[in-house]
């Protein structure tokens, strides 16, 4: 029979902190992604589009340490007499772990520990399981945010599990329900994403696997070629399984990758699935309803940078791939979602069983046959479809029991679009109380007009209909005051209002002083390349920073040591370094800053200092620490005196550095 149950679970980690501090989006909203001739026509539409960086109304998380504590979390088990599934709730509901009970198989990559990196959208992600992408470019602002988590039931009466939440960034509704029938050796997860908006919104969503790697583990799709990483130019298109840029070798095989790499394939069958199967024929595989068409493999790379990258982010042992799922021909293409649009779409995940001499054969259509052969035996498609249209007439129940709750803002996005005679679909409830979450203040502008003067300056809104309300406010003889011009100037940068945004900011520190404003105005200078004015307006920021809590001080630290860089004044960024506490000067951000200062002004000795130590924060792919070294080696081979460009070029290459600063993605 099957079970679902709350259980709890200790394991090595460390929390990420929220940065206060508004990170304002690109300038540019569309991402410049360079094709081939080989692409086709197809695959060339909305390339780029609506893909550039933003994060806000979210809060990066970008506050946490490289070293790991005991950690309990809350899990949701799903179990039956072929499967047990394990859900984290409080992080995104990531699927942790799937095992197959009969061979008491772990058929993902559960990685035993919570590591955070950098490599989301708002900074913190951690490796293994299944994670559900939705909303904006990159992993979700939901991987390490609380989500909603309730009791439903299925067709048969058994138990299943709702994951949902409200998606801020592009204003969606998403769930996805988990089923777990008697006698089912599949997991079925039936997702629907709701634009409840009048206006198109851009859309995304992948769901990411990690399985384990290994050298005999093939990943397996129903395509007969790849959009793949071409550098210099973005995407190339091949046939498969032998890609050009993998020089010829079948790319199948990740291990046969020389740095990280990735393709996507267009599914050209019903269903599409893609599979990962060792030697013996045997592996996890995932199918899916046709709107989720397209299929993506990446890999780490074999050498020494992306060997380090699978150990910073689980413990040795644990190396892993990812094959995954979504709905657009990769991951930088964006997709039009419609106004009042409600899509929705089934897929299972389980273990596959096959013939391995043929599943591992050279010959791919071969390869691909056997694969099918093996999953239309395990799950027939019309199993798939039934269980899709199943769960399409639940898509409303109501919840049983709640399990979890995530976050106040489903609650207020609901009331909102109460008060204007629209309305979410049933299953989104969000039973959170108004009075007692950082929502407070926006319910008391919707019920009365005005926002509290008091609101915590971190509790950010930025789509137009909060805008609307709060310009509206400032008719209100108690509605214009400085926080709410400080907030409604950080509504008008996301729009790319930037004069606006400047003059709001300027009009709130006319009524009271703040370090927010300050800092606004300078980050937006930055961006706009001004970086002599907005040191200026930094520095009245710091000078109030008083007013500030622990983390914002932090990260406002971490900006004015990379703005001083940015501008040309190492001096200035070793001097501010020299001047801040213990506590910030141990910051990694800031600890980059100064060796990065320390090695344009020839203080090789300080460069070293610092990369002596273990760093937490580095970004995917970021060769800061690299590069620090490769000029550290050239300085000592030039007899402890600044090296020239072509000692650094030569010290790359025959220097390798230590693989706890390899951070590189690509060899060389």
């Amino acid at each position: 029979m099957t079970t679902l149950r709350s259980v709890p679970l200790t394991l090595p980690g460390a929390w990420p902190r929220e940065n206060p501090l508004p990170c304002f989006r690109d300038r540019a909203p569309h991402r410049h992604v360079p094709l081939a001739d080989t692409v086709a026509p197809r695959h060339r539409e909305l390339a780029g589009w609506s893909t550039g960086f933003r994060v806000l109304p979210c809060r990066m998380q970008d506050i946490y340490p490289r070293a790991l504590a005991p950690l309990t979390l809350q899990t949701v088990v799903l179990e039956n007499e072929y499967l047990r599934a394990e859900f984290l709730p409080e992080l995104g509901g990531r699927l942790r772990s799937l095992i197959h009970r009969p061979s008491d198989r772990e058929l993902l990559a559960c990685n035993p520990v919570f590591q955070p990196a950098n490599l989301a959208v708002r900074n913190a992600w951690f490796s293994g399981g299944i994670e559900w992408n939705v909303g904006q470019y990159g992993h979700s602002t939901l991987t390490c945010a609380p989500v909603f988590a309730a009791r439903i039931v299925h067709a048969d009466g058994s138990p299943g599990l709702r994951i949902y939440e409200f998606e801020r960034v592009k204003q969606l509704c998403w769930q996805t329900d988990f089923y777990l029938p008697h006698a089912s050796t599949f997991l079925f997860a039936h997702t629907r994403v709701a634009n409840v908006s009048p206006r198109e919104a851009s859309m995304y969503w992948w769901t990411n696997i990690a399985v384990p790697e290994r050298a005999d583990v093939r990943v397996i799709a129903p395509a007969t070629e790849a959009l793949h990483a071409n550098p210099p130019v973005g995407f190339g298109q091949a046939a498969l399984p032998r890609l050009p840029s993998y020089n010829g070798a079948d790319a199948t095989y990740s291990t046969n990758a020389s740095g990280a790499y990735e393709f996507f394939m267009a599914c050209d069958t019903t269903p599409p699935f893609v599979a990962a199967v060792d030697a013996a024929g045997t592996g996890f595989v995932e199918a899916s309803t046709a709107r989720l068409g397209m299929r993506k493999l990446f890999c780490w790379g074999m050498h020494p940078g992306g060997r380090h990258w699978q150990e910073f982010l689980a413990p040795p042992g644990h190396d892993y791939l990812e094959i995954q799922a979504g709905l657009a021909p990769t991951q930088l293409h964006g997709l039009v979602m419609p106004a009042n649009a409600d899509w929705s779409w089934t897929e299972a995940f389980g273990l596959l069983c096959g013939d391995p001499a043929e599943l591992h054969h050279p010959d791919w259509p071969r390869a691909v046959a056997a694969a099918r052969h093996a999953l239309t035996h395990a799950l027939p498609p019309a199993d798939l479809q039934a269980m899709d249209t199943a769960a399409t007439a639940q898509i409303d129940q109501p919840a049983l029991e709640y399990l979890h709750h995530g976050a106040g803002w489903g609650a207020l996005e609901k009331a909102r679009l109460g008060a204007s005679g629209l309305s979410m679909p049933p299953a989104f409830e969000f039973p959170v109380d108004q009075g007692d979450d950082e929502t407070r203040p926006w319910h008391t502008l919707l019920r009365e007009g005005t926002l509290p003067a008091e609101i915590e300056p971190g509790t950010w809104l930025v789509q137009s209909e909060w805008r609307e309300l709060l310009a509206a406010s400032l008719a209100r003889p108690s509605g214009r005051h400085a926080a709410a011009l400080l907030h409604l100037g950080v509504m008008a940068a996301e729009t790319f209002d930037e004069a606006e945004a400047m003059r709001l900011w300027r009009e709130s520190l006319a009524l009271a002083p703040s370090p927010w404003a300050w800092r606004n105005l300078g980050a937006l200078m930055r961006l706009q390349g001004r970086h002599t004015e907005a040191a200026a307006h930094y520095a009245e920021a710091w000078a109030l920073r008083g007013a500030l809590d622990g983390d914002a001080t932090r990260s406002l630290a971490r900006e004015i040591m990379q703005l001083h860089l940015a501008s040309g004044a190492p001096a200035v960024a070793r001097d501010f370094y020299a001047a801040l506490g213990p506590a910030l000067q141990d910051d990694d951000v800031v600890q980059v800053a100064r060796a990065q200062a320390a090695l344009s002004l020839g203080d090789f000795a300080t460069v070293e200092t610092v990369l002596a130590r273990d760093f937490a924060l580095i970004r995917e792919g970021e060769g800061s620490l690299s590069d620090l070294w490769f000029a550290l080696q050239a300085w000592r081979d030039a007899g402890h005196r600044p090296p020239t460009p072509e000692e650094i070029k030569t010290a790359r290459r025959h220097h390798a550095p230590p693989a706890r600063l390899d951070f590189r993605i690509f060899p060389g």
